[in-house]
C-alpha cells in the first residue's frame, strides 16, 4: 500500500512539473513576443520557475526516503528546509511583484491577472508555512527516535 501511494505521489509530482514546463516552453514564449509590457512579468515567472522545480526534486528526493525506510533523517528534514526556501523564495519574488501586476491589471482592465498572482503568492506562503511545520515535527520524531534507539 505505502508502495503504491508513493508511486502515484510521484505520478503527480511529474505531472505537476510538466504542466509547468508546458507553460514555460509554450504558453509564456507567445506573451514575451506580444507585448513588450508584459515582459517583467513573464521574466518573473521564468525566475519563479527555477525554485519551482527544486521544490518538487526535493519532494522526489523525500518519496525516496520513504521508499527506503529512511523517513525520519535529517536528510528528510534537509530536504523539507529545502522545499520550504524555495517556497519562500517564489513567495518573495511574486510578492515583490505584485505592484506591477496591479499596475497592469488596472490598465488593461484584467482583474483575474491580479487574481492568479495574489493565489500563487499564497499557495507557496502556504507550502512554505506546511514545509516549516513539517519540519519541526519530523525534528521532533527523529530526536525521539535517536532517544528510543539509545534506551533499547
Amino acid at each position: 500500500m505505502q508502495r503504491s501511494s508513493s508511486i502515484l505521489l510521484r505520478i503527480t509530482i511529474f505531472i505537476i512539473g510538466l504542466f509547468i514546463l508546458g507553460l514555460c516552453l509554450f504558453v509564456l514564449p507567445e506573451g514575451w513576443s506580444d507585448e513588450e509590457a508584459y515582459r517583467p512579468i513573464i521574466a518573473g515567472m521564468y525566475l519563479a520557475a527555477l525554485p519551482f522545480f527544486y521544490g518538487l526534486y526535493q519532494a522526489l528526493k523525500i518519496l525516496g526516503y520513504i521508499d527506503r525506510n529512511q523517513a525520519f533523517s535529517l536528510l528528510s528534514i534537509l530536504a523539507l528546509k529545502r522545499i520550504k526556501y524555495a517556497a519562500m523564495a517564489i513567495t518573495a519574488l511574486y510578492a515583490v511583484g505584485l505592484p506591477y501586476f496591479y499596475v497592469r491589471a488596472q490598465h488593461d482592465d484584467a482583474p483575474g491577472l491580479l487574481a492568479i498572482a495574489i493565489i500563487i503568492t499564497l499557495a507557496s506562503a502556504t507550502v512554505a508555512l506546511f514545509a516549516t511545520l513539517l519540519q519541526k515535527l519530523l525534528g521532533q520524531a527523529v530526536t525521539m527516535k535517536a532517544e528510543q534507539d539509545l534506551t533499547v
